[in-house]
């Protein structure tokens, strides 16, 4: 499952969002809208677009 990667994009602002969204962001490697970042599909990584779903869109799941 190591080599299964996942692409996010930023498509929402985190101006008047909770301190925590913004940090999940930038630990997704996003800060500004329409950035993209690959990662690697993991639960942790699930775990933190959950949580700022409404901010991110996935672009590919490969």
């Amino acid at each position: 499952m190591a080599d299964k990667t996942i692409v996010v994009e930023q498509i929402g602002s985190p101006i008047r969002r909770v301190h925590q969204q913004r940090e999940t962001l930038v630990g997704l490697g996003l800060n500004k809208i329409r950035r993209r970042s690959t990662l690697e599909d993991t639960p942790a990584i699930r775990g933190m677009i959950e949580r700022v779903k409404h901010l991110v869109r996935i672009v590919d799941a490969k």
